[in-house]
């Protein structure tokens, strides 16, 4: 086989875990969101880029989704949900954003491979993605990320569902450039 045929086995074989992601999590995850006045979601490095992705699907739903340090972000309240994306749920920004959610009340919801992190113990909910560890047919964090992007899309999904909406709903709110 060729590296990228086993670079490919390898993050398809890694995806299919997502299966045994716990479905009732994700479900409380989704109706924290649709009850949350505001979306914040953060994420350091690659996890922020998945974390764009979602933040940009659920402002196609309607909803006010932000990303934590954009310029335009309001401030946090009690009203709102953080969403924060972490593999290792040690990063440093997501520990500080945690802290000053939880400081005000605000729910806050970790999805990381690590469920005994810092980050997920201090969370209202953590999501555990079972990505096995990095190699050379997958770096760094590839099989954490790519994961987290699936299963956040696979929440889009479920919000469709819940709220209603179709893909013709989320098209009309889709940024057109003319």
């Amino acid at each position: 086989m060729s590296i990228i045929k086993d670079s490919l086995n390898e993050i398809i074989g890694n995806c299919h875990r997502l299966l045994e992601v716990n479905e009732r999590d994700i479900e409380r995850a989704c109706n924290f969101i649709l009850s949350a006045q505001n979306i914040f979601v953060y994420g350091v490095g690659r996890s922020g880029i998945i974390g764009r992705a979602f933040a940009m699907r659920l402002a196609q739903l309607g909803l006010k989704a932000y990303i934590v340090g954009e310029t335009i972000t309001p401030v946090v309240s009690n009203k709102d949900v953080v969403i924060l994306i972490s593999g290792t749920g040690e990063s440093q920004g997501a520990l500080l954003v945690e802290q000053i959610s939880k400081r005000v009340d605000a729910k806050v919801v970790s999805i990381t491979a690590s469920p005994n992190s810092s980050m997920a113990r201090n969370s209202d909910l953590t999501i555990h993605i079972p990505a096995n560890k990095s190699s050379n047919l997958a770096p760094l964090g590839t099989l954490f990320e790519i994961s987290a992007l699936m299963l956040l899309d696979a929440m889009i999904a479920l919000l469709m569902h819940l709220k209603g909406e179709t893909e013709e709903d989320l098209r009309r709110r889709h940024a057109i450039w003319l």
